[in-house]
């Protein structure tokens, strides 16, 4: 009997390990695996970005600047950030705010700035600070306005 306390200690202190080991290393499988479905990019301006890539949002101005874009390669899930010298909304955006939160995340974009959307850019929540523009696009509305028809990336 007193050969089983040290495989029993052995194994417990083993166990131990083994769910430290997978604590420490699930976020970053969980990281790489929600990575692989995403695609980012930068443009100089809004006409680059759009020729570049279909799904940039088409009401994005040409003279925009210091374009970011990130989108999910599986689904609709968007969030963009251009630079405006005149720091108005584009044209046929309107205000009020939308429904959809930001499910993305980028260190360009601030976190908490799905809540403070203030006008609707097509199927695209907007926020204007200064002169940078924040947009995000919730899957779930992405998914509305194709079945309504629009054209809006």
């Amino acid at each position: 009997m007193a050969t089983k306390k040290p495989v029993v200690l052995g194994l417990a202190v083993g166990g131990l390990g083994l769910l430290v080991a997978a604590a420490l290393t699930m976020p970053q499988v969980v990281d790489w695996y929600q990575g692989r479905h995403l695609a980012e990019a930068e443009y100089s301006s809004g006409s680059e970005a759009k020729k570049s890539r279909d799904s940039v949002p088409r009401w994005l101005p040409d003279e925009a600047t210091a374009v970011k874009y990130r989108m999910s390669t599986t689904g609709g899930d968007r969030l963009l950030k251009a630079t405006l010298a005149d720091g108005k909304l584009p044209a046929g955006c309107k205000q009020g705010a939308g429904s959809g939160r930001a499910h993305l995340r980028a260190d360009w974009f601030p976190k908490g700035t799905d809540k403070e959307g203030t006008a609707a850019c097509g199927a695209y929540n907007v926020v204007l600070k200064g002169t940078d523009l924040y947009a995000w696009q919730d899957h779930a509305d992405w998914v509305k306005a194709k079945q309504a028809g629009s054209d809006a990336p």
